[in-house]
Formats: structure tokens, C-alpha cells, sequence
């Protein structure tokens, strides 16, 4: 039998038609199947290793709460008395934006190290989405950010939190949670896996939540800060999500802070996915 006969009769062979039908199920590897099915176990992994790493575990989720409780104690009746309203209803929605920034500072140094030990040029390689792995570590933050957001509610509930709106309007508030912490993770991923090896991550993103966390109005009432300040207090990222968080929750103005909320999402995640992507294949050749 010629090497010719061979190939004919693999070819109408009933396991030439199984491995066939097999390949043809597996997805594109630009697919949005592809991504979707990919994105899940890698998903899995993230939190996985988050959960496993006790210290960020309990930073994540232990500090926030201490953090809250300090604001109250130290700053609740300055803020209370100047706000007329519960302090609280500025501080929980403050304390939850802070710890999704700080927890996504922690992961996006994670991501620099896994860069260092060749991990990302390896899944490069893999005949899977490219945008799987991102999407897996901005969906574990989204977990992540979700049971920190809980947490923190029913810590807030023993200073004085309540949701007066209806449950509704608490689905809205975790949502706005979730909108900002997703985009500050996806710019810190951004940065992370475009930034050499040991690079000062933690110094720069921490300097710049800092700022975002000390001028805003869940810190302190917009009209308290300088005059010349206050259009960048009132319109920076942290501000409309602690307002549109606070009415949600207390009642008051919505609709403007939640298209600023938008806004600055969409921005943020515009400037940040591509380069985020670019950084992948960057990493991956430089391996």
C-alpha cells in the first residue's frame, strides 16, 4: 500500500471523521466563545491564589473595615456636623472605592512579578484568546471587589449605615462599586504588565490613590476645600461615584453623578484596554 493509499483511506475512515468533528467544536481562538470559556478557569486561578495568600487576604478585606471604623471615630462628628448628615453615608462609600484601588494595586504588582517568571509568555503561546487572561484578572477583581463591597456594607450598617431606597437602589450602589473598581483595575493592569520587571508600582499607584482618597467628598464636603480646588475635587473619578453611592443609598441628586460615573469609566477602560493588550504581546516577546 502506497504512502497515497494511506491517506485516502485515513481519510474516509470513520476516526478521521471523530477527530474532524472534535477540532471542529474546539472555538476560533479570536472568538467570543473562545474568550468566554477561556477567561473562566483562568478566573478561577486568580482567585484562587488570592484567597491562598493570607497577608493580602486580610488586607484586602480586614483593613477596609478597621479603616471605616477609624474614619467614623476620628472624623464622623467634624464631618456629621458639617454635612448635617450622617458621616457615614460619605465614609462606607469612601472606605469601598479605596479598598477596591488598594486591592487592584496588590493584584497589578502580582502581575508584574508573573511577568518576571516568563508565566505570561508561556499562556502567549497557548492557542487561547489573547485578552483571556486580562479578562480573567479584571473578573476576579470584580469578585473580589463585590465580597469587599458586602463586607463593608454590613460593616457600615454598625455606624449607621441604611439603605432608605429600596433594594434597588442598594443593586445600583454595588453596581457603581463595581463599574469604578473594575476600570481602576483594568488601568493598573495596564501599567503593571507594560512596566519592567520590579518596577516602583506600588509607590506611584499608591500616590495616586492617596491623592484620590484625601480629595474627594466622602473625606470631607466639597465647599470645606479651597475654592480654586473644588472643580477638581467635585469632578474627579472618586467624587460622582461617592455621590451618586450616597444618594443611592440616603436619597439626593443621581442622574449627573451617574453619567459623570460612566463617563469616567469609559474613559478610563478607552485608554487603558489596549495598551493593556500591547503590554501581553510586549511581555511576551521580551521573554
Amino acid at each position: 500500500m502506497t504512502g497515497t493509499d494511506v491517506n485516502l483511506v485515513d481519510i474516509g475512515s470513520p476516526d478521521r471523521h471523530f477527530v474532524t468533528s472534535t477540532q471542529s467544536s474546539v472555538p476560533s481562538e479570536t472568538s467570543a466563545r473562545a474568550l468566554w470559556t477561556q477567561a473562566l478557569p483562568l478566573a478561577g486561578r486568580q482567585i484562587l491564589v488570592f484567597v491562598r495568600d493570607v497577608p493580602t487576604l486580610i488586607q484586602a478585606l480586614v483593613f477596609p473595615a478597621l479603616s471605616m471604623l477609624m474614619f467614623k471615630v476620628v472624623l464622623g462628628d467634624a464631618i456629621g456636623s458639617a454635612t448635617g448628615q450622617n458621616s457615614a453615608y460619605g465614609t462606607v462609600p469612601l472606605v469601598i472605592l479605596v479598598g477596591a484601588m488598594f486591592g487592584s494595586i496588590a493584584t497589578a504588582t502580582r502581575l508584574n512579578q508573573e511577568r518576571a517568571t516568563g508565566l505570561l509568555a508561556r499562556l502567549y503561546v497557548l492557542p487561547i484568546h489573547r485578552a483571556a487572561d486580562l479578562t480573567s484578572r479584571v473578573a476576579s477583581e470584580i469578585v473580589r471587589i463585590l465580597v469587599t463591597t458586602i463586607i463593608l456594607l454590613a460593616a457600615g450598617h454598625l455606624i449607621g449605615f441604611r439603605f432608605t431606597q429600596g433594594f434597588g437602589s442598594a443593586v445600583g450602589l454595588v453596581l457603581v462599586a463595581l463599574a469604578y473598581g473594575a476600570a481602576f483595575a483594568t488601568l493598573t493592569l495596564a501599567l503593571a504588565v507594560s512596566a519592567r520587571p520590579g518596577a516602583p508600582i506600588v509607590p506611584y499607584l499608591g500616590l495616586v490613590s492617596s491623592l484620590l482618597m484625601f480629595f474627594n467628598s466622602g473625606f470631607s464636603p466639597i465647599s470645606a476645600y479651597p475654592t480654586w480646588l473644588q472643580p477638581v475635587v467635585e469632578n474627579q473619578p472618586m467624587t460622582p461615584a461617592i455621590e451618586a453611592m450616597r444618594a443611592l443609598a440616603a436619597g439626593g441628586p443621581l442622574t449627573s453623578n451617574l453619567v459623570k460615573v460612566a463617563v469616567w469609566t469609559v474613559v478610563i477602560l478607552g485608554v487603558s484596554v489596549y495598551p493593556a493588550l500591547r503590554g501581553y504581546r510586549k511581555a511576551a516577546r521580551d521573554r
